[in-house]
């Protein structure tokens, strides 16, 4: 049995996220392409574990999923070969073989997001599927002075619509906000993270850089005494690395 790591990138615009189990169920989704071709590749249905699942509308620039198959194919094979069946908007950047415990789900140390928001005086045409575009630039020293509130461990529960029976405690080890005339982009960085939460922290920081909220809200939200800004637009947001 050989134990397959991949590093992926893909475009999320057209998928109803990683996977979508439960209610609401797809087969529209980035693991269901891929497990489609690697059991064209091996004729096994493998099982598919990944570092992070992005949701709906969500990129990726380093994804990592494993799977375990008895196909003698060599790593460069299976890389040639998946990137040759596989939709233009999902590629396979490596492809490694690794002992036999490790888990794409587990031992993970960090999560990183990618945020971009546009903010030039005429949207791009080419990059109106990979960006936010901000009609009005957001007051960039403002959002880094809430991101301050964020950082570090807090009970992220009202940054999420996850249900209160799992643990909602997190360590946001690194909030980042920079940015020039051009473009905003904001990164987040954690061993992992709520349903939602990166998007609705994203959206709550935007709407005070625009001056819709104050940026005292942040401790309001933790408290339960406001609620957050709804999720940011997912098609600027993209999983940027998992690391290990």
């Amino acid at each position: 049995m050989h134990n397959i790591k991949l590093t992926l990138e893909y475009d999320g615009s057209r998928y109803q996220g990683w996977q979508r189990l439960g209610k609401g169920e797809s087969t529209n989704t980035v693991a269901n392409k891929l497990l489609d071709v690697i059991h064209k590749m091996t004729a096994e249905d493998v099982e598919l574990f990944c570092g992070a699942r992005t949701e709906v509308g969500v990129h990726a620039y380093g994804q990592v999923v494993n799977f375990k198959t008895t196909s003698d194919m060599k790593p460069y094979e299976i890389l040639h070969y998946l990137n040759r069946y596989l939709p233009m908007d999902i590629a396979v950047l490596s492809a490694e073989e690794m002992p036999e415990r490790f888990h794409a789900a587990l031992g993970v140390k960090s999560i990183t997001y990618l945020y971009r928001i546009a903010i030039g005086t005429v949207p791009s045409v080419f990059d109106r599927k990979y960006t936010y575009y901000a009609f009005k630039e957001p007051d960039l020293a403002v959002m880094q002075q809430a991101a301050l509130s964020l950082a570090g461990n807090h009970d992220f529960n009202n940054f999420s619509t996850v249900k209160k029976s799992k643990s909602t405690e997190k360590e946001l080890y690194d909030i980042k906000i920079y940015g020039d005339t051009q473009e905003i982009q904001i990164t987040l960085r954690a061993k992992d993270f709520l349903h939602n939460m990166p998007r609705m922290i994203i959206g709550t920081l935007l709407d005070i850089g625009l001056g819709k909220r104050k940026k005292e809200c942040i401790e309001a939200i933790f408290t339960g005494e406001d609620t957050a800004s709804a999720p940011c637009d997912p098609k600027g947001l993209f999983l940027q690395e998992v690391e290990y």
